[in-house]
């Protein structure tokens, strides 16, 4: 039975291999070999990835890729796209290569505000509180002016504060509700470092107030929160239906069936889930190689997909006047300073990439990619299906786990450019070549 370790973070990264190896990889002599062919050779590089998280022992590898002719506002951008799924890439050039002779996608800004939250225990009269919060507000902005000092001389920081009652949906629960402009920074170090410096403000001017007696006002915690629906960004495409015509299926037929397949993700959930899962595959694509929060992002986007008190799809299409519009909307609290973004070489080149973007412009783009992917899926499954061209692309994943060589990949993917793809079929056609 494996034992618990004492100061496991103090050891070298060496020390820390060798246990993990003696502990859990007694009989695998090819553990080690694992974990140090991704180790980079550039001994500088790997120190700058051994120090973004603590017992770094390896480096992870996710494929780099870009998606190019994206037209976005009249502008032509290629979109760098980390992510393991063999159809993802794919989809969103596609996407991008469809509308680019339709006008291309169209993006804009709806609102940049991020937010957080002192929560509060108060069992006294709310009246009370509330006159405390107005009297003591002043000083509470005041606490914080070293820490936006920056911030502000920007532009950005706290736009205000308000106190909120909750003790209807949970007793005793108010908090203080913060609104934040973070300009190019996604604000997230900067955000809970003024919770918390106006949350010890609080307490103290609370501790010693004459407006309480048995009943004292106590600071629970203080973080920012994810959830942000005044930080919107929109994206959209629209054409002629007619235009919208392929092989041979028309434009009208093609755009009627579409906007029925985005009316079924708004009104079932569980169509609703994996329609969403696909946006986010495009949106956390380009989230990752641009070093920002895909966990923040999925989180807030969600939770925005069930804002109406269920679940449903991110994106909207109609038909009027002969006209097809498809869009999104959705919040996104982004950066393009702070964080990896002056630190991990690749996030650096794909913002390179992306033209040195703002914040404001990389919602934009990370909206955009969102809304091709969802196009390029729903565009399959209302026509040829989703397996076609995803088992097409998953094709070489599975040649590499039957560890197919060079030329029979080679005669494999001649093969199945007519026959469906499946990991039966291609082991069957593999193995009658050896045989």
């Amino acid at each position: 039975m494996t034992q618990p370790i004492s100061g496991f973070s103090k050891k070298s990264k060496e020390e820390k291999i060798q246990w993990l190896l003696d502990t859990y990889f007694p009989k695998n002599k090819e553990a080690k070999q694992v974990i140090e062919q991704y180790w980079n050779s550039d001994q500088a590089l790997q120190q700058l990835h051994d120090d973004f998280i603590e017992n770094a022992l390896t480096n992870y590898y996710l494929p780099f890729g870009v998606a190019p002719n994206f037209l976005v506002n009249g502008s032509l951008y290629s979109l760098p796209m980390v992510i393991e799924e063999s159809s993802v890439v794919a989809a969103a050039s596609n996407a991008a290569k469809f509308w680019l002779s339709r006008g291309g996608f169209t993006t804009e800004v709806i609102s940049t505000t991020k937010n957080g939250q002192i929560h509060i225990d108060f069992y006294g009269a709310s009246e009370t509180l509330a006159d405390f919060f107005t009297e003591i507000k002043p000083k509470l902005i005041e606490s914080i002016a070293n820490i936006q000092e920056n911030m502000k001389r920007r532009g950005g920081g706290l736009i205000d504060i308000e106190l909120l009652d909750a003790s209807q949906t949970l007793e005793g629960y108010y908090q203080l509700h913060a609104t934040f402009e973070t300009l190019d920074a996604m604000g997230a170090n900067f955000i809970n470092s003024c919770l918390e410096q106006m949350a010890a403000t609080f307490e103290a001017e609370a501790n010693t107030s004459k407006k309480f007696d048995t009943h004292q006002p106590k600071v629970v915690m203080s973080i920012l929160s994810n959830y942000v629906p005044e930080c919107m960004v929109r994206a959209s495409v629209q054409c002629k239906v007619e235009d919208l015509a392929q092989n041979d299926i028309s434009g009208e037929n093609f755009a009627a069936n579409f906007v029925r397949a985005i009316d079924i993700a708004k009104s079932e959930t569980r169509r609703a889930v994996t329609h969403n899962k696909g946006i986010m595959n495009g949106i956390d694509a380009v989230v990752l190689a641009t070093g920002n929060d895909f966990r923040a992002v999925e989180a807030g986007v969600h939770a925005y997909a069930a804002r109406n008190g269920y679940y449903s799809s991110l994106t909207h299409a109609k038909i009027e006047d002969g006209v097809f519009s498809f869009w999104i909307e959705l919040p996104l609290a982004l950066g393009t300073v702070g964080g990896l973004t002056s630190l991990h070489p690749l996030v650096k080149f794909a913002l390179q990439l992306l033209q040195q973007p703002t914040a404001r412009e990389l919602m934009e783009l990370i909206a955009v990619a969102g809304l091709a992917q969802n196009f390029a899926a729903v565009k399959s499954l209302v026509t040829v299906g989703i397996q076609k061209g995803h088992m097409k692309m998953h094709l070489m994943n599975i040649l590499n786990q039957l560890e197919a060589t060079s030329e029979e990949k080679k005669k494999a993917i001649e093969y199945f450019t007519t026959t469906a793809v499946s990991h039966s079929a291609v082991t069957k056609f593999i193995t009658s070549l050896r045989s």
